[in-house]
């Protein structure tokens, strides 16, 4: 091969090597993170969790992406506490806790489920000395992941104003404040001004609702949308 056949085959393939490097580094890999974050924002769940009765409880309006044991130290760096299991001992707690105005910043939540599951992580922030008014969220793990791999969790935030009776079975429950983004924002933004976000993005949640009513037959209201954040 002489020198000016081979400086003319190499004219041609550079060209054509920058080409494939600019539709592979431009077109194609752009794309394929584009389709992994189109399948993540287009899982869809039924964003709306139930009591063990099956009567529709709070929506989901919150997410995060990562580990367990990330979120556990998310929520305790940004001041909020892992509520306690439901037993017969820290059900007597907490009524002492609302009688007797006694701090309980671990009293637990009510059991609910989402996609027939309870939840798996809890955490509150008690406002004044009872455990009458936190502000409480709710996670369940999903099976779908972020770009990096860590899993999605899926929450559903609400501010317990008061305790009293459940409007739909007559059980002794929190009662909700009926403004639940003011709620989800309060939450993301407690972790965001703690640092501990990487990023945020909504995600489509209930979809807009003026009347709703969640399991204790509390009224609630909100934009239906779902913030989600990426832990870091």
């Amino acid at each position: 091969m002489t020198h000016r056949s081979l400086r003319r085959r190499i004219a041609i393939w550079i060209p054509a090597l920058l080409a494939g490097y600019a539709a592979l580094a431009y077109v194609a890999a752009p794309e394929f993170w584009t389709f992994r974050d189109r399948g993540f924002r287009n899982q869809r769940f039924e964003m709306v969790t139930h009591t063990p009765q099956g009567i529709p409880g709070d929506p989901i309006n919150v997410g995060l992406v990562g580990t367990e044991k990330e979120l556990v130290h998310a929520f305790a760096a940004a001041g909020w506490d892992t509520a306690d299991a439901v037993t017969l001992r820290t059900a007597i707690d907490i009524g002492e806790s609302v009688l007797f105005s006694r701090p309980y910043p671990d009293a637990p939540m009510s059991r609910l489920l989402f996609e027939g599951r309870a939840q798996q992580l809890a955490f509150e922030k008690p406002v004044g000395d009872s455990a009458d008014r936190r502000h409480h969220v709710r996670f369940w793990r999903t099976d779908t992941v972020g770009d990096d791999g860590r899993p999605l969790w899926l929450g559903a935030a609400s501010f317990d104003r008061g305790v009293g009776l459940s409007h739909d079975t007559g059980a002794i429950t929190h009662h909700i404040g009926p403004d639940l983004d003011a709620e989800r924002d309060f939450v993301i933004g407690d972790l965001n001004a703690a640092g501990l976000l990487l990023s945020t993005s909504d995600v489509a949640g209930i979809g807009p609702t003026r009347a709703g009513r969640n399991g204790g037959g509390d009224p609630y209201f909100t934009d239906g949308t779902a913030i989600v954040g990426v832990l870091r």
